[in-house]
């Protein structure tokens, strides 16, 4: 099975404490790329939450959000500097004793004094961890998976087809080098044959010798093992994307192997047409390779 590394799926899940929502978003990579954002009352689920995405996935950057919306909002904070109050009413009382001032010191002194008073959302401290939010992560991340793999699924089986047909293409290039190849070998032994013969009016030729170098030059061209090679590759290419396992990188390397041989038909092959197969069956083997880039 073909599955795209590109992806993206969201789940939001209730519970009573609250609202739980689960954000992947995946794009091609050579290795399994995880970036997890998860609450930090809830980190220690980091480590069940990486094994489920290693489960469902091979390779791939991965951004995955957990997001919790809690039903009850903190309580406010309020922070009152006691030793601060505790100083301004030493240097009061001093100030008193001397007689500067006269009176006691109020709420409302103490509340002009500055950063005396400091209040905050539940005191800045981490939420504390819930269990039916943790079920409810759970919950949430394997739906987002399912969304996800179905997604990446999808894509896949399109790429799947747009590389069947381009792999059915560089059958019938092949083939149609194959018999230009053939031609040229055929027209390469002609030509030698007829030079031998104006060349035996003037001097006396070996004709057993003659045919020997003339057979030589003809294997020389011989492309037989390529194509075989080739073909077996075209075979292997249908083998590795009916496996169950992810292809991608095996398909990258087969790839590879193709273009090597192609390479190695473009020097041996002789005949007119084939230097126009060869670079049109490049030419495919790198679309295929662009698209290749894409697969898990």
């Amino acid at each position: 099975m073909m599955l795209s590394m590109t992806g993206f799926a969201s789940a939001t899940e209730e519970c009573a404490a609250g609202t739980v929502t689960v954000t992947i978003r995946a794009v091609n990579h050579r290795f399994l790329d995880l970036q997890l954002r998860v609450p930090a009352a809830y980190a220690d689920l980091e480590s069940r939450i990486r094994s489920a995405v290693q489960q469902q996935l091979a390779r791939g950057r991965v951004e995955l959000v957990v997001s919790v919306q809690s039903r009850h909002a903190a309580a406010p904070a309020v922070q009152l500097d006691e030793v601060l109050i505790g100083a301004v009413a030493a240097a009061m009382e001093r100030l008193r004793a001397s007689g500067l001032v006269a009176g006691s010191l109020t709420p409302g002194d103490v509340l002009r004094v500055p950063q005396v008073l400091t209040v905050g959302n539940g005191g800045g401290q981490a939420e504390a961890p819930d269990a039916a939010v943790a079920g409810a992560i759970d919950t949430a991340l394997a739906r987002a998976l399912g969304e996800l793999t179905e997604m990446r699924r999808h894509e896949g089986t399109m790429l799947a087809t747009d590389l069947e047909a381009r792999r059915a293409t560089l059958g019938l290039l092949i083939g149609e080098l194959e018999q230009a190849a053939e031609d040229g070998r055929g027209a390469l032994e002609h030509r030698l044959i007829e030079r031998v013969k104006e060349l035996s009016l003037h001097v006396p030729v070996d004709q057993a010798a003659v045919a020997q170098e003339i057979v030589r030059a003809a294997q020389r061209s011989d492309i037989s093992e390529e194509l075989a090679r080739f073909r077996g590759h075209l075979a292997h290419w249908v083998t590795l994307v009916q496996a169950p396992e992810p292809c991608g990188r095996k398909l990258d390397f087969l790839l590879q192997e193709m273009n090597r041989e192609v390479n190695t038909l473009g020097a041996k092959a002789d005949g007119m047409g084939v230097s126009g197969h060869i670079i049109a069956a490049k030419a495919e083997l790198e679309r295929m390779k662009e698209q290749v880039q894409n697969v898990e």
